[in-house]
C-alpha cells in the first residue's frame, strides 16, 4: 500500500482521535519515563476547543497515568482500550468495576524481575515489556499464554516491545462506535492517529466510517495515510490550530 501524509484535519468538521504512546509522545525505555512536549496539553485544549469538544485521547493506559502527564488537558479520555473513560457519559456508565487483579499484578512481577524485564500493572490487566531485555519476547509471550488460562475474562494484547493482557470486551474501535453517533462527534468526519497493533482496529474503523486512518511511524497498517512520529503529529496539530 501506498501512503501518504494526511490532510490537514478541520477542528470544525472533524472528530479527532488521538493515540498517546508513539504518537503524542515518544516511546520511552519505561512507561513511566515519556517526555511531554512543551504546551501540549494548552494546545489540545485548544483544539479541544475548536472542535466544540471532538477531541478525545484514545490509549490502553489508564486515565489516571495520562491525567498525570497531562494535569492541564480537561477533554475526554477513553483509557485501558476502552475499559475506562473520562468525560464520555456513554462509556463511564459502562465502566465495571475491576477484578481483583492483585494476583495477577503480583505473577507478573515475580515473572519479570529476574529476567531484566519490566511488569506493568493496570486497573483492568497487566503488562510485560521486554524492551530492556529483546532476547526474552519468546519467554514472555509463554508466560502470558500460560497466565491466560486462569484468567478467562482476559486475553493477550500484543503491543510494541510488550504483552498485554486486557479484557475481553475492551477495543479501542469498539469505544469509539459506541460513541460516534453522540454529540459532540455526530456528524463528523472521524480521525484516528496511532502507533501500534493496538490502534489498528480503531484506524480501519475510522477510514470504514468515511474518515481518515493514519499510521504513526513505521511498519505495516491498513492506514492510507501515515506520519513519521511524534514531531510530525505535533506539526500537524499545531497546523490546525492556527
Amino acid at each position: 500500500m501506498t501512503f501518504q501524509e494526511p490532510p490537514g484535519l478541520d477542528p470544525r468538521g472533524d472528530a479527532i482521535f488521538l493515540d498517546f504512546d508513539g504518537t503524542l509522545v515518544e516511546i520511552a525505555p519505561t512507561p513511566d519515563a515519556v517526555e511531554i512536549p512543551q504546551g501540549m496539553a494548552d494546545l489540545l485544549n485548544r483544539l479541544h476547543d475548536a472542535s466544540e469538544g471532538a477531541l478525545a485521547l484514545v490509549s490502553g493506559r489508564a486515565i489516571a497515568d495520562l491525567a498525570g502527564f497531562l494535569p492541564g488537558y480537561r477533554g475526554p479520555i477513553i483509557g485501558s482500550h476502552g475499559a475506562e473513560a473520562r468525560g464520555l457519559p456513554t462509556l463511564a456508565a459502562a465502566d465495571g468495576a475491576a477484578q481483583d487483579l492483585a494476583p495477577l499484578h503480583a505473577r507478573f512481577a515475580d515473572f519479570a524481575a529476574p529476567r531484566g524485564l519490566l511488569a506493568e500493572p493496570k486497573p483492568h490487566g497487566a503488562a510485560i515489556h521486554f524492551r530492556g531485555n529483546p532476547e526474552a519476547e519468546d519467554e514472555a509471550r509463554a508466560f502470558v499464554e500460560e497466565v491466560l488460562a486462569d484468567w478467562p475474562d482476559l486475553k493477550i494484547q500484543p503491543a510494541k516491545m510488550a504483552f498485554e493482557l486486557k479484557p475481553k470486551s475492551a477495543s479501542k474501535d469498539i469505544a469509539l462506535r459506541r460513541i460516534a453517533d453522540e454529540p459532540p462527534f455526530a456528524g463528523r468526519r472521524p480521525v484516528y492517529a496511532g502507533d501500534d497493533a493496538t490502534d489498528e482496529p480503531a484506524i480501519g474503523w475510522a477510514q470504514q466510517a468515511g474518515g481518515l486512518g493514519v499510521k504513526i511511524g513505521d511498519g505495516a497498517s491498513q492506514a492510507r495515510h501515515r506520519l513519521a512520529g511524534p514531531a510530525e503529529v505535533l506539526v500537524w496539530l499545531r497546523a490546525a490550530d492556527m
